[in-house]
């Protein structure tokens, strides 16, 4: 068992892998109770799809230098949780259809940039679907400075997104800029998508947002406990996810959403007092201890 855990420690490119599958893990968790609590699950795919024409540009004008990728897909990602907010903000199209334009129109943008480029299903296809394993150490390093400026922009902020996301009423109370607010979340959500591009995908990246999330949702009521059983399930799903994709020669990016997904459905169906099986067996107890009419003598 030892040896089983060892033998893939041997690697550089396994170490650094399971780094950022624990840096992702603990951000996107973190990010996606709020995204899981506010509704916004749609608005993360979106923001995920839409980076793609950054990469795309940085690609190309990088001159396919792996580098500049990361910051062509902040820029993108950022510039267009901006303008979901702005266009929301209007007023005179729901916050959802303005997601679904911008959604569509930068990832056609994306797709049309990425095809102009012969070698693009070699160069970009691991953007799509990650590549955790070709993590560098400059990569770990701006997961961490990124990473921990989200983290801590919801520890300085926790209480402000706690009564806006629960009590708009009393946000409007203490005259909280609800407006300002929203946008820094969105630009976090943004930049949590973009430090997490590589572990995951374009494609996976709502896994890991929604549903390390969801799960901690199904074991705890508390917002602080839910973040920190988020931050361990979706860490140990990126652990457990990479030592399957060694052995099991998957997809690491595949392999980690598919251990979120299969814990999230083990709890759903477990979790005590919540899971799905204990809900019919307490409805199978209670309609059992249920007294019966009595039967009329004749």
């Amino acid at each position: 068992m030892s040896e089983w855990l060892i033998e893939p420690l041997r690697y550089a490119f396994m170490i650094r892998g399971l780094a950022a599958a624990v840096l992702v893990g603990t951000i996107c968790a973190v990010v996606g109770t709020y995204v899981v609590l506010r509704g916004m699950a749609f608005l993360g795919d979106a923001l995920a799809h839409a980076i793609l024409p950054g990469v795309a540009v940085a690609y190309l004008l990088g001159g396919g230098a792996q580098g500049p990728l990361f910051w062509g897909g902040l820029v993108a990602g950022v510039g267009t949780a901006l303008g979901i907010g702005a266009i929301a903000r209007e007023g005179r199209i729901k916050e959802d259809t303005a997601i679904g334009i911008l959604f569509a129109g930068m990832f056609a943008l994306g797709i049309a940039l990425i095809s102009s480029v012969r070698s693009y299903t070699v160069d970009l296809t691991h953007f799509l679907f990650g590549n955790v394993l070709g993590v560098s150490i400059a990569d770990l390093e701006l997961m961490a400075v990124f990473g921990g400026l989200v983290l801590l922009l919801v520890l300085a902020f926790y209480k402000e997104f706690l009564v806006i996301s629960f009590d708009p009423i009393l946000a409007e109370t203490l005259r909280l800029p609800d407006a300002f607010f929203h946008h820094l979340l969105l630009v976090m959500l943004a930049i949590t998508i973009v430090v997490s591009l590589q572990t995951v995908g374009i494609a996976l990246m709502v896994a890991m947002l929604v549903t390390p999330a969801a799960t901690a949702y199904m074991l705890t009521k508390r917002m602080p406990v839910m973040m920190a059983l988020g931050a361990v399930i979706g860490s140990g799903s990126g652990i457990v996810g990479l030592y399957a994709s060694y052995y099991m020669n998957i997809a690491s990016g595949a392999a980690i959403a598919l251990t979120c997904t299969i814990l999230f459905i083990l709890v759903f169906l477990f979790a005590p007092g919540r899971g799905l099986v204990w809900q019919r067996i307490r409805g199978e107890d209670s309609s059992r201890a249920r007294p019966t009419a009595p039967v009329p003598s004749e």
